[in-house]
């Protein structure tokens, strides 16, 4: 089976239930959006939060995806930067639990990263990203072995804050004959920065993963049209349109797959499972309606509890269904 390594934000995630979308207001934060914050409005959020119900779990879109995989049996590692602290500790033994190697990079000066992500009452949610460590990592700190004995890169959208780390990442990538693969990960991220992540996608992904916020930010069409735009830049275009499924697109077919239809209670870490269905089946020789079908499977069971980590008998029964299809 085929290797997978991830390159993402290593973020701990503390979810927070609002019961109004008011306390979003307050905060200065976009509904449905990702900013980074530091440490007074971090502070103001702790203090906001204090009395509110809370889930902390190990966050970090890619990172969710690889501990995923390897929940599937996935062999995969992951590459991040956390602090030496007991939150970066705990955060390596949840990639270590589930068989993915740790290859994070710790920083001696700068605490772990945390996310705080609230979940308003329609499932949509809203990220507070204090990056810590996190944002720390950069270009020198990846190393030719880090790539070795591995044939996917999937590389995280919220890099592309930082050019030279994710650019650097995908050359070795392409040097060391992988196919990478790009969530974009936030809407306001490429707008910010169409160009570069244009070029980007061009230039080095073969497969790019996005929503149909994402998907309409980078092309400028909505979903349907733009999954066919984006494989003008590469292999294989997969647009999430939330409860209606996804879209699968290549050059030369265009694929529908219908979503689970569930109750949904925390939508955080759906698009991060979707693609670790996908990727599994990938690696397994599934075909694309497939792999889709995978994604759509493991992505109905995390909207269905909040936070990103699912107990053991949910990974069981998830076995059970693909092993169905």
């Amino acid at each position: 089976m085929d290797k997978i390594l991830g390159i993402g934000n290593a973020l701990t995630d503390v979810s927070v239930i609002l019961k109004s979308d008011d306390i979003l207001t307050e905060l200065g934060l976009p509904k449905g959006g990702m900013v980074h914050i530091g440490d007074e409005l971090f502070e103001r959020i702790q203090q906001t939060i204090s009395l509110l119900d809370t889930i902390v779990t190990p966050g970090g879109s890619i990172a969710n995806s690889c501990r995923a995989m390897g929940h599937l049996g996935v062999p995969v590692g992951f590459i991040g930067k956390v602090g030496q602290d007991k939150v970066g500790n705990l955060y390596a033994k949840s990639l270590t639990d589930v068989g993915a190697k740790n290859l994070l990079v710790v920083s001696p000066t700068l605490s772990s990263g945390v996310c705080t992500s609230f979940i308003s009452e329609d499932g949509e949610r809203t990220f507070a990203d204090h990056m810590g460590a996190s944002i720390d990592l950069n270009a020198e700190d990846l190393r030719p072995s880090m790539f070795d004995g591995y044939q996917y890169l999937f590389l995280e959208g919220y890099l592309v804050q930082n050019h030279e780390l994710i650019e650097q990442a995908a050359k070795m990538g392409k040097k060391a004959g992988m196919k990478v693969v790009m969530d974009l990960a936030s809407y306001n991220i490429i707008q910010v920065d169409l160009e570069f992540c244009t070029y980007l996608v061009q230039e080095y992904i073969d497969i790019v993963f996005a929503n149909e916020k994402e998907a309409k930010a980078f092309t400028g069409f909505e979903p349907y049209e733009a999954a066919s735009k984006l494989t003008q830049c590469c292999e294989v275009a997969v647009v999430k349109i939330g409860s209606k499924g996804s879209l699968i697109a290549t050059k030369d077919q265009m694929l529908e797959v219908p979503a689970q239809r569930v109750e949904c209670v925390d939508s955080t870490s759906a698009g991060d499972y979707f693609a670790a269905g996908f990727l599994h089946g990938l690696v397994n020789g599934y075909s694309l309606k497939q792999c889709a079908e995978i994604g759509s499977i493991i992505a109905a069971e995390a909207v269905q509890v909040i936070g990103t980590e699912l107990p053991a008998d949910k990974w069981i029964e998830i076995k059970h269904k693909i092993a169905e299809i």
